[in-house]
Order: C-alpha cells, then structure tokens, then sequence
C-alpha cells in the first residue's frame, strides 16, 4: 500500500510541471504583450522606451528557456510576480480570498453529499418507487437549470420575498446557505444518478445473495456491503468536481457577491492582469491533482484491492 501511495504522489510532479509548461506556453503565444497589458491595466500610454523597459523587467528579453526556468523558481516560492492592477503581490491577494471560496465549496460538497447520498441509495434499493421517481426528477431539474438562473430563484423568494437570508456578501452562516445550495444543486442531481446505478449494479453481484443465503441481516448487507463499495462511483465524481469547485463557482460568486477566488480570476481577465491568470490556472490543476490524489487514498481505504490490482499490472 506505501508503495502505491508513493508511486500516486510522484505522478504529480511531471502533471503539474507540463501544466506549467503548457501555461508558459499559451501566455508567450498570445497576442497579447504582458507590458502593453500591464500599462492598459494601469491606464497610462505607454511609449517605445517605456515598454521595452517594462519587458526588460517582466524578463521577456531573455530566451525562452530561461523565461520558463525562472518561472518555475518563482512559482516553487509561490512568487506570481505584481498584479498588474493593485500592483500588490498576486499571491498575497489570492490568499485572501481562497478561505471565502473554500467556504463555498466545502458548504457545497457537504449539502450535496447530505441530500444525494440517501437519496441516490433509497431510489437503488426501492426501484420504481416514489422515492426513485422523485429521485429521477430531481435529477433531470438538477442537470437542466443554470446556476445563475436557480441562484436568483433562490434569491427573489428565500431573501426578496420571505427576507430569510442575506441577498450578498459573506459574514455569517446564513450568508452561506443560498450560494452552497446553488452550487450544491448540480452535484445532487450527478451523484443520486451515480449512486442509484451503482446500488442497483451491486444488488445483482454474487456477494449480496451469497450474504442472504447465509442469513446476513438486510440492514447490514445494505450498509456495510453495498454502500460501502457501491458509493466508490460518486467518491471519484466528487474528485473530479472538488477541482472545479474550488477554481469555478465563478457564476455563483458573481451572483451573490461572493468574494472568493472566482470573482478575481473574472476581474482578472477583463483587466488582462496576466500574473493573476496564470496563478488561477497553476492553481486549477495543483487542486486538481490533489483531490484526485485524495479520492484515490480514500478508495484505497474503502477498497485495498486497488493496490493488489495495480501491482498485478506492473
């Protein structure tokens, strides 16, 4: 098990290290001239002798081969150079804002995994039921309404019209509710579809019958087998989704003013602040690939025969 864990955590390195590449990559072939864009961010008109010290500065007169060292020494510092608009380190500014988005996103997970998880595994073990019915329908309502669309919904009748919960901003726990529900609401309608098909998969596997024929209670057939190794589906969803809620509720903190990451990265981009989008981006996949990293622990723990199975391949 050590030896797997190991062998996980060293393909970070090489993921992330062609992450920056293909970052440094898309920043040099774009258009855009990140000293002409640091002099439009700042509103001043920039002259020959202006820009060319400007480049001399950014680095951008060296070979590309150094530009990408150098970057890589910087981002190992977590150094992404001076936000083009506040002029302030990026990092300092995203730091404090990640706590507001991860606030978000954990609210978010732990409503989803509230409401899908009994809900998914009751529509397997009762298919055709009320609760399944009601399961589907949830599920397509959740798939088929945009973020921004249910997060005003959720706005006109839970602030405008019953006054129960702040309309913006971040303070309390009511401030948290609406924002977490909205971006929960996605991910419910994902994981009870995972769920619901992986218990009804499971139900017909030899070990639920061979369990019955030894007079296994139900409840711990249920719970103990089936749940266990039936909610490994939705363990993998919400791997893949942790990176994308903790770098894309961009909607959802523009609706409800939410001053997290999101909201940077767009102001960001509109201001052509070009330290501050590659910090977004080198971000994205370093939480990426550390939430697959986690999701694949945790099913290592519900499951070590994924160890034996890929010692067999090597």
């Amino acid at each position: 098990m050590g030896t797997y864990i190991v062998k996980r955590i060293m393909t970070i390195i090489p993921i992330f290290l062609l992450a920056t590449l293909l970052t440094f990559g898309m920043i040099n072939l774009s258009p855009v001239d990140p000293a002409e864009a640091y002099f439009t961010a700042a509103h001043i008109q920039p002259t020959d002798e202006l820009l060319a010290q400007k480049r001399q500065e950014f680095g951008l007169d060296q070979p590309l081969l150094v530009q990408y060292v150098n970057s890589i020494m910087k981002i190992g510092q977590f150094d992404f150079g001076l936000s083009y608009v506040t002029n302030k380190p990026v990092w300092e500014e995203v730091a404090t804002r990640i706590p507001a988005t991860i606030q978000l996103t954990v609210g978010s997970i732990v409503i989803a995994i509230l409401v899908s998880v009994p809900l998914g595994f009751l529509a397997g073990i009762k298919k055709n039921s009320g609760m399944d019915h009601f399961s589907r329908f949830l599920s397509f309502l959740g798939a088929s309404i945009p973020s921004f669309w249910l997060g005003y919904l959720l706005i006109f009748f839970f602030s405008v019209k019953l006054g129960l919960f702040p309309v913006e901003g971040i303070g309390t726990w009511k401030h948290l509710i609406l924002p977490s529900v909205t971006l929960a609401f996605p991910l419910i309608a994902l994981y009870t579809r995972l769920l619901r098909a992986s218990v009804l998969e499971h139900l017909q596997e030899p070990y639920v019958l061979f369990a019955r024929t030894r007079g296994v209670h139900e409840k711990v057939i249920m719970g103990k087998h089936v749940l266990r190794i039936a909610i490994s589906p939705m363990i993998t969803g919400l791997g893949m989704n942790l990176g994308n809620l903790m770098t894309g509720a961009i909607i959802v903190e523009a609706v409800f003013s939410w001053p997290g990451f999101g909201r940077y990265f767009i102001e960001a981009v509109f201001n052509r602040d070009i330290p501050v989008i590659q910090c977004y981006v080198l971000l994205a996949a370093g939480v990426f690939l550390l939430s697959n990293l986690l999701v694949d622990l945790i099913q290592l723990y519900i499951d070590p025969r994924i160890s034996r199975k890929g010692r067999q391949y090597q």
